[in-house]
């Protein structure tokens, strides 16, 4: 059995009428009655047409030509950042850019002092990017919030709700992760401020050129009080297989795998490659790329080398074995000549996994190879830990009211039978029968940050073989309606009072 979508059509002036006049009388109207007329055939056009729309467009926003790039506070950066902004304007948000570039939309509703909920993901991307990593939770939240505004259940709403387009999660201008929710996380070292990127710009210096005066003392101002918070919920593009495979559009995030990365510089000595014989070199290449296969073996076979103690139990191992990922992403050589054997050669690690101990464990052994074989080859080796995040797990809870509102998102679709036959069915029966797997991320998430706030839960969208970090990507349309139809869900149900929530159906 195949789940499609139940559209509405485009209303005419008459039929636009009617809807008014069915949404004056609407409040007299039982929730039964409501179904899926009146005000619910203003949600293809928001939630899918639109949303679909902006997506391609904060897309074409980069500081590259010929393909996506958009890093921490560049000028495509503050460019997505400020059509951001508009956007939510139009979804009748109050707005402003904290000191740390994140991008901020609120509504206080009915009970400003109340918690709040928070929905948020990150505005950058990876070098030769797609469109959907990170934009795709931004816009679906956008797009729920501004059918709640239009409908007028905006300022109703029993608590604030607000979006956060965070200004960095990938990392790639200054090698340190999650600088915009870490920030307001309160877990961001003061110390990131002073890390440079490859052209000696700090973290600070590059806020200062956009106007944003950030400093040790006042990085504490964007951090949220965790009294004042409700929740955090974020929804992302699944990057992986799963969904596809089980031929579902939806699904909701378990855990998030904690996640290493480190850099690894290996200094030998500089040399003419036609005239220092091959057994008197001290290459650092070549011990490199001796490294780069030891990690290889390392995270593919980890009970080869790790010894069950007090310290790794067996269980921990068994858990490596089906979550480790080590990934080597980036190498720099110097003076780079085809002609000259390397002085120096650096390169990244990035390893990630379920298991925090069982993680450590592959730390300390790859630490021991490393200077094993630098020891070796009589070269110099040192190791920088530049990220570190733990493993982080959802709230039961509140990813029980995300499963749910993924159900009942799928209660506005229509069934068709195998005959391509559409069938008629309730609403809440349809909810009933669609499945909403639970599934571990590998990828770290702005959510792995905020869950040092407050409880955390996340949606994940299916996307085409699972590919991401790379123009490849791809969520279809009726993906992206299905994960707009979700958010709205959740928040009908948990920020509408239930009379509203009710008629509002």
């Amino acid at each position: 059995m195949a789940y499609a979508y139940l559209q509405c059509q485009l209303p005419s002036p008459l039929s636009f009428l009617l809807s008014a006049l069915f949404l004056l009388l609407l409040p007299f109207s039982s929730s039964a009655d409501a179904g899926f007329s009146g005000i619910n055939c203003l949600h293809p056009e928001i939630l899918k047409d639109e949303a679909v729309a902006r997506l391609v467009e904060l897309g074409k926003v980069s500081d590259a030509e010929g393909y996506l790039e958009r890093v921490f506070q560049s000028p495509a950066s503050v460019r997505a950042g400020n059509l951001i902004r508009t956007w939510m304007e139009d979804a009748g948000l109050k707005t402003w850019v904290d000191r740390m570039g994140n991008v901020h939309g609120r509504s206080e509703g009915l009970n400003p002092s109340e918690k709040a909920l928070l929905i948020g993901s990150h505005l950058d991307t990876v070098v030769d990017a797609g469109i959907f990593d990170g934009a795709l939770g931004i816009i679906t939240a956008l797009s729920a919030l501004k059918v709640l505004n239009i409908n007028g259940m905006l300022e109703k709403l029993k608590r604030p709700v607000e979006v956060i387009a965070f200004s960095d999660e990938e990392g790639v201008r200054f090698q340190s992760t999650f600088l915009g929710s870490a920030a307001v996380a309160g877990v961001l070292p003061v110390s990131v401020l002073h890390v440079h990127d490859k052209s000696g710009v700090t973290v600070q210096g590059a806020l200062r050129k956009n106007s944003i005066e950030i400093s040790e003392e006042n990085l504490l101002e964007v951090k949220y009080d965790p009294e004042t918070v409700w929740g955090y919920i974020e929804v992302h593009m699944e990057q992986g297989p799963v969904l596809e495979t089980l031929g579902l559009p939806l699904g909701v995030v378990k855990g998030i795998a904690g996640q290493t990365r480190l850099k690894v510089t290996v200094k030998g000595q500089q040399g003419h490659a036609g005239t220092v014989p091959m057994k008197m070199r001290r290459d650092p290449m070549a011990a490199a790329a001796e490294l780069m296969v030891v990690l290889e073996n390392l995270c593919k076979q980890p009970e080869d080398y790790l010894a069950y103690d007090g310290q790794c139990l067996e269980s921990t191992v068994q858990s490596l074995s089906g979550s480790l990922v080590c990934t080597v992403g980036e190498i720099w050589t110097w003076p780079s000549a085809s002609n000259v054997i390397p002085g120096q050669v650096s390169f990244t690690v990035d390893i990630r996994a379920m298991d925090d101990l069982g993680r450590e464990a592959i730390i300390y052994e790859l630490s021991r190879k490393i200077h094993q074989v630098c020891g070796e080859r009589s070269v110099v080796c040192l190791v920088e830990r530049k990220h570190d995040a733990k493993a982080a797990a959802c709230d039961p809870e509140l990813s029980l009211k995300l499963k749910s509102a993924a159900a009942a998102a799928g209660g506005r679709w229509g069934v068709i039978d195998d005959n391509g036959k559409e069938e008629s069915r309730a609403v809440d029966e349809v909810a009933a029968a669609v499945p909403v797997p639970v599934l571990m991320s590998g990828a770290g998430h702005d959510a792995m940050a905020m869950s040092k706030l407050t409880k955390v839960a996340m949606l994940f969208v299916r996307c085409r073989g699972g590919v991401s970090h790379s123009p490849e990507e791809h969520v279809s349309e009726d993906d992206v309606w299905a994960a707009g139809l979700a958010v709205l869900a959740f928040l009908e149900n948990t920020t509408l009072s239930p009379h509203l929530s009710n008629n509002y159906e």
